[in-house]
């Protein structure tokens, strides 16, 4: 009799940058994966080396809709990350994060899955304590325009601790810090992917505000390994757990350090900040330290490095499909 094939490992919001990441290191891995994604922010291009894979498989799924299937473990990315794709329809990222938490969370306890929410620094808002610690409340806007995604996220978490209050369910949360990487987005509006595709294309980089504000810039590689240490951890670590970087870059410095690896001749110049930016953000990570054995290890400098090369190979890609393009009208 041929063994019943074992439950597969599902990442929701698979085939975004983040998700896409995840999804190749598990592979590597004997558990089957699937990744779901309704393809709203994440492109199949991104999982298009993990298509051959035998353990792997992507389908075209949105949250907001129950899932059925049968699965060893959760984690929930899925849900539009940057400003610009969360604001662009913020009743739809709203809805993803609280009813597509809940959906998660039932899937879960159906099957006995343990499951890991991806959260986010913005729970903490713009921040009145440096660095930020995971028992700070935070200091968010309830109304304004970036809500759609804090005060989800919020929402999320909130809902993980009274699954885990209610029915004992396996939970994880991470609090994910700026993370970037190849396979950002052109288009996505965060400020490492805007510097390097103003600096590939020589032209001015754009700093909203004074350029003092704060990010902790964390590499992908990086962020991953702490995911994957997190949802293999005790049973009794739930989170909330940061993953970030301590590494303190005010906006200007990024723009300088992006000019310089780029050899760009991009001036930097300045506009008016955006409504409700933190003025500073760090993390305090001695939780992911002592409980995960935890440490980023990739320096700005080298992170960057990588991201300006497949920024500047996909906007030379992009420009070369435009020329054929017009060659063939």
């Amino acid at each position: 009799m041929e063994a019943a094939a074992s439950p597969p490992i599902l990442v929701t919001g698979g085939a975004g940058f983040l998700g896409s990441h995840l999804c190749e290191r598990l592979a590597l891995g004997s558990q089957p994966v699937v990744a779901v994604d309704n393809y709203h922010t994440g492109h199949v291009e991104n999982l298009a080396a993990l298509a051959p894979l035998p353990n792997f498989t992507a389908t075209r799924h949105d949250i907001r809709t129950p899932l059925e299937l049968e699965v060893h473990s959760i984690y929930n990315l899925a849900c539009p990350a940057s400003p610009v794709h969360y604001q662009r329809d913020p009743i739809s990222t709203l809805v993803t994060n609280v009813t597509g938490a809940r959906n998660v969370l039932e899937l879960a306890r159906r099957t006995g899955a343990r499951v890991l929410q991806a959260s986010t620094s913005e729970v903490y808002g713009d921040p009145q304590v440096h660095p930020q610690g995971e028992a700070y409340w935070g200091n968010t806007n309830p109304i304004g325009p970036r809500a759609c995604y804090n005060e989800g996220k919020r929402c999320a978490e909130a809902l993980f601790f009274d699954y885990w209050r209610t029915y004992g369910l396996p939970i994880k949360i991470a609090r994910i810090f700026n993370t970037y990487g190849p396979r950002m987005a052109t288009d996505d509006g965060r400020v490492v992917s805007s510097f390097i595709v103003q600096a590939l294309r020589q032209k001015p980089i754009v700093i909203h505000g004074d350029g003092e504000q704060t990010r902790s810039f964390c590499y992908v590689d990086d962020l991953v390994d702490g995911l994957t240490r997190l949802m293999a951890s005790d049973s009794e670590v739930t989170g909330p757990i940061n993953l970030g970087t301590t590494r303190e870059t005010t906006m200007r410095e990024l723009a300088e350090i992006v000019v310089r690896l780029t050899g760009s001749r991009s001036v930097i110049v300045h506009a008016e900040r955006q409504v409700d930016d933190p003025v500073r953000r760090q993390p305090d990570i001695a939780s992911a330290k002592r409980l995960l054995g935890w440490t980023p290890t990739t320096s700005l400098e080298t992170g960057l490095e990588r991201t300006i090369q497949y920024f500047d190979k996909a906007l030379t890609d992009s420009c070369s499909s435009v020329v054929a393009g017009a060659d063939a009208i």
